[in-house]
């Protein structure tokens, strides 16, 4: 009976309990946009309007990883979303798209 009383004291005493931590990325995505050359568009996402350059896309690097650049890329939520990029007042891409939590769509124009 003494042991029992003294484990409980032990027990708590001690702060046992559950403790929980919370970590991660924010919930959010963003698109940008390559080309064979840089050229002014206007992009439409959700009927949003934004303007901005394209990202020169070197032929013989294809797949390279493209760096994270406020200026040339939009920020979205994950999920679906449409997409119209217009060049010049000429539509050259819409589709709908569906980008997951925390990726970079890079969109080849």
């Amino acid at each position: 009976m003494i042991l029992f009383a003294a484990i409980t004291m032990t027990l708590t005493s001690c702060g046992v309990g559950s403790y929980s931590v919370v970590s991660g990325n924010a919930d959010e995505a963003a698109v940008c946009f390559i080309a064979s050359e840089k050229y002014d568009i206007t992009v439409d996402i959700d009927g949003n309007t934004y303007e901005l350059e394209t990202i020169k896309e070197k032929q013989y690097k294809n797949r390279r990883h493209i760096k994270k650049t406020a200026q040339q890329e939009i920020s979205v939520s994950p999920g679906r979303h449409q997409i119209s990029v217009k060049r010049n007042g000429t539509e050259i891409y819409n589709h709908e798209i569906f980008i997951s939590n925390t990726e970079i769509k890079v969109i080849e124009l």
